[in-house]
Parts: C-alpha cells; structure tokens; sequence
C-alpha cells in the first residue's frame, strides 16, 4: 500500500491535459474530412480519450489512417490553443451557425451568463479546458476503436460514432501502451471463456446479459464459493440463504423501489406483485428483524452467496463484467456505533487478505460520498464519510474521493485491484448505513435495558463472482494457478493396450483429491498435447506400453516443459507440495 503522491497527482494531470488536447485536434481532423459531422463531448478518460460525432454514414477502423494523417497536419503547424470567453447569447449563435446542435443543447443546459471556448487553428470547441500550450507538443498517439454511444447516455437519444484514441509523453509509453493492448486482446475472457471452455451467453435464446457456466466454468466458480464460505466461516460469518424474489412492499419499505425502479424486474403472480431481487440486504434485515437481539450477539455478520438481476441496458453489458444476473460474495453486518471502526477495519483485511490469495498485489480504494439524492440525516452521513476516511487513513491505503457518488442510503469504500498488465479492476465494496436501519426500526437491547438503534455495514469482498471471474481469467490469460485451474491433470494414453492404465491412473489422482481426467481417443498423442496445451492445463501425464510396464508415468508441464518419467506416488506428491506452498501463502 501507499500514501498519497502529490507528484504523481501532477503528473495525471499532465497527461490528462495532454490527451485532452489530442482529442480537439482529433476532432478538427475529422470535421475537416467530414464536413458534415456534428460535435458532441470529447473528454481524456483513463488511458486515453474520445470524441462522440454524428456523421452520416459513420466511421470505420479502416478510416483512422486517413484520420491520423489529417492530426499530423494540424500538429505540424503548431497552433497555440488559445481560451476565450464569451457570452452565452454569443456562443448559442455561433455553434447554431455551424450546425452544432449538440453544443447548443449543452450551453443552454448549462445555464450561465458565460461559457469558454477553445481556438486551435480555425477549429473552435466549447471547452474549460485546461490544454498544452500548441498543437505541435503532441506527438505520440494512437486511435484504437470505434463503437456507438448514445448521446448523454440515453437510449431515447440519438446514436452517435465513439472514436478512442491514446496520447503519451513518449514514444516508448506509446509502444508499451499498445503492446499491453495486444496481451490484453489474447485475454480477453471473452475469448478465452469459450476457448477453454468456461463459460457461454445465449444472447438469441436465453436473452442477454445471462450467464451459463459450462463444466470447467462451473467448477472454477466452485473453487472460488468453497474458499468464501470457508473464509467467511473462519471470520464468524453465519451462512443464510434468501428467496430470488420478494413482495414488492419490501423493496417500497428499504427505499429501493423509489431510488432503484429502473433496474429492476417485476413480477406478477395471482393478483401479488414482486421483485426479483437486486441486491440481498432487505432478505438479511427480515432475518434479522425476527429474533431479538442483545448488545451480546452484536456484532452479527451475516453472509450469502446471493444471486441477484439487475436491468442493465443492452449497450453496456460486457461478457462477465457486467450482466444482468450475477452471484455476490453479500453480508451484512448488524453492528454497535462502537463497533464500527474494528468491524470496517476487519473487513479491509479481509480484502487484502483475498487478494494477495488470488495472485493480486496491487490495489487502491475510492471513498464515495452522499449524492444528490439521499435519505437520513446529514450529521449521520457526516459521521459515517469520517469513519471511513480514517480507517482509510489509519490503514496507510491510497484511497481518492468521489464526491456525491455513494449510495442512496450511505457513503461506500469501493477497492480497486490491478492486474498483470497494470489495469484497474472493481471487486470489495464497504457501505455504511444508518439510514435502512432506521426504515425498518432494526434495534438491539442495551446492557442498561433500553433499545437502540443498530448500524448496517454493507460489504462484499470479490464483489460479482461474474466480475472477478472475468479478472481471474485476464489476469492468468486463463493460465490458472494449480489451486484454481478448474481441470489440473489430463492422462494422455499412447497406445490402445495403454488406454485401461490411463484410466487406472487416472482414477488414483482424483482418490489422492486430483481434479483429473482421462484422454483415450485414437488420435496422435502430438495432437492430444496440443489440445491440452490451447487448453493451458497445468500438467500432462503421459501413458504408453513402457509405463504401464514399470507402473510409472511421463509427466509434462504446460508449456512444453518434460519432467520425465516418475512413479504416480512421486507425482501426486509433487503436486501436492505445489498446492501445500499455495496453502500456506494464503
């Protein structure tokens, strides 16, 4: 972990300034090819920028050669950016006159006397900028892809072209950037979950956004629930179970209905409505709400792997990383004011824990704040903003805020992880909430006899067991550590008298606890390892008439790597020592 660098600050800002102005002089390229594009934002995002346009006709991959060339024209001629206020009445009819009518509609939305534009060239935007100082100070970029998005992000609106592109100070940035889009392209879970068999979406028949697990899918995801419970457990969870759906009064009372109703499903039933359930809090708080409970029973954790749906408009869902019906590693937990900073605490070292167990070193967290739209009191969400913070601060985490991004109900620390390629991930989300309590009068018995109010803590830990799956598998590039690998050993016979001795041996490794499986078919035995080897399972044990002689085995490691002949014994145990090293480091 790390504190704060104000160095580092500086330098993000710098390159956001950077690739802020590539994205002007990207647009002034494309309104030069295109006359009759329309503008509408191009902000830097991480890692790079983009520009929305409305062009007749649309862009291609194929045009971003041709664009690119156009930039190089206005880079060589090194025009300064220079900044400009005018009025608002100035500006409307200025982009009116070019046919911008996406600029007018933000610069009546906007609302002020005075707006700022910026000038490069004889290309003019509506802008705050800040910018570099001239054209001629970007000299290494790339455009990567186009896609569709609609304006403002409403589906009601029009579709517009989203080009992406990337800026770097240096070329060797620029290069290291795109070779890790390269590897990132050869991990896409996407990919590699039907690839290796893991995973598939029947968009046609079964609908978007729903996930179905195949066999080796099936037992990754189990590899992962077992440790869960099994971790949770040891921290004195106590394990619930809660209905998929719920009367819709429920969601009126915990606040859902009225500040989540657009994502959620409805259903009917014999004159009874219900929700198929988004989220697992309201099912905990019955449970809890059912018993009487004392400051002794206090704090009360409790967990579920719950499955939840959840509306996700078509334009945003993305393999496993967002869907519309995913498992959660959910609890709450019923808690003492007092409690809170130990309880909070516990849960960040829970994270940490969980992360350095599945390979993952390098993480931060966001501290989001109350938003516009909130319900309790203000002192309580006070409170709750400087309880967090100082865990934050006390655990030496490097921690951003976000302003009014927290939940309706409480603000939220969100952990974010990074993978091998050094891109950032969301798993762990920590709320603390004051606010449903007091909407279902969720009390305790004091040690003086009177009732007090209990305190929620929200968390999730991985977070989507979709999500992460979807990490793990861009992590690892589906390589999985022995421990995870759905399929650890596949026994290759070599010849038809050698096929009963696979099977047999086959048979011992999964006694000794083994995830194996046995390969018998007629092909060639290059073949067979070349299929394992697409599937990156970890070891291959190799059987022929010799080793069904002698009772040994030729083992190989995934990536053509020979271990020679050994008997089964000595291979189950290397095996096991490798899963015994795993152990102790988690």
């Amino acid at each position: 972990m790390f504190i704060k660098d104000e160095a580092m600050k500086g330098e993000s800002m710098e390159l956001e300034k950077l690739r802020h102005s590539c994205s002007h002089i990207m647009a002034s390229a494309v309104k030069k090819l295109y006359p009759q594009a329309k503008l509408g934002i191009g902000p830097a995002i991480e890692n790079g920028f983009y520009y929305d346009f409305d062009i007749p006709g649309g862009i291609k991959e194929q045009d971003f050669e041709t664009i690119e060339k156009e930039m190089q024209k206005v880079i060589k001629k090194d025009c300064p950016f220079t900044k400009q206020e005018w009025t608002t009445k100035q500006a409307i009819e200025f982009f009116r006159k070019q046919g911008e009518v996406y600029k007018v509609e933000l610069i009546k939305e906007l609302g002020q006397d005075k707006v700022c534009v910026y000038k490069h060239g004889d290309f003019t935007d509506l802008c705050k900028g800040p910018h570099v100082e001239s054209t001629g100070q970007i000299k290494y970029y790339k455009l990567l892809s186009v896609s569709g998005a609609y304006w403002r992000g409403d589906g009601n609106n029009p579709q517009l072209v989203r080009i992406y592109g990337t800026a770097f100070p240096t070329k060797k940035e620029l290069d290291a950037y795109l070779r890790n889009l390269e590897e990132a392209k050869k991990r896409d879970h996407r990919k590699l979950g039907r690839e290796l068999g893991l995973f598939d979406i029947y968009y046609n028949q079964a609908g978007a956004g729903l996930v179905f697990y195949l066999p080796q899918g099936a037992v990754l995801k189990r590899i992962i629930e077992d440790w869960e419970v099994k971790e949770h457990l040891r921290r004195g969870y106590k394990m619930v179970s809660t209905p998929h759906i719920m009367d819709k009064s429920l969601w009126e009372a915990s606040g859902h209905l009225q500040f989540y109703k657009e994502y959620m499903y409805p259903v009917g039933k014999d004159k009874q409505e219900f929700i198929l359930k988004p989220m697992n809090c309201p099912g905990h708080i019955l449970i809890y709400k059912a018993q009487l409970h004392s400051w002794r029973d206090l704090p009360l954790r409790m967990f579920e792997l719950g499955t939840v749906y959840r509306y996700e408009k078509s334009g945003v869902l993305h393999g496993l990383l967002r869907v519309r019906g995913f498992t959660q590693d959910d609890a709450h937990i019923f808690c003492k004011k007092e409690d809170l900073y130990d309880e909070i605490k516990g849960v960040l070292e829970f994270v940490k824990d969980a992360m350095h167990t599945f390979g993952f070193k390098d993480f931060s967290a966001d501290l989001s704040t109350r938003p516009h739209n909130f319900i309790g009191e203000r002192a309580d969400w006070d409170s709750s903003e400087q309880i967090l913070e100082d865990v934050l601060k006390r655990g030496k985490f490097t921690y951003k805020i976000n302003q009014g991004e927290g939940a309706f109900y409480g603000p939220k620390i969100d952990i974010k992880l990074k993978d091998a390629l050094g891109r950032e991930w969301q798993c762990a989300t920590v709320q603390l909430d004051y606010n449903i309590p007091k909407r279902f009068d969720l009390t305790y018995r004091a040690s003086s006899g009177s009732d007090l109010r209990v305190i929620m803590i929200h968390r999730v830990i991985l977070g989507s067991l979709e999500r992460f799956i979807a990490t793990l598998i861009e992590h690892y590039g589906g390589r999985f550590p022995l421990w995870l690998a759905p399929l650890q050993v596949c026994v290759l016979s070599v010849t038809a008298d050698a096929k009963d001795y696979a099977q047999r041996v086959r048979d011992r490794l999964e006694e000794e606890g083994l995830r194996a499986e046995s390969d018998v078919r007629d092909e060639t035995l290059q073949r067979k390892i070349r299929e394992k080897e697409m599937l990156k399972v970890p070891y291959m044990v190799i059987v022929g008439k010799k080793e069904k002689e002698t009772k040994k085995v030729s083992v190989r490691k995934s990536g053509m790597k020979n271990l020679g002949s050994m008997s089964i014994e000595e291979f189950s145990d290397i095996l096991k020592g490798e899963l015994k090293i795993k152990k102790e480091e988690r």
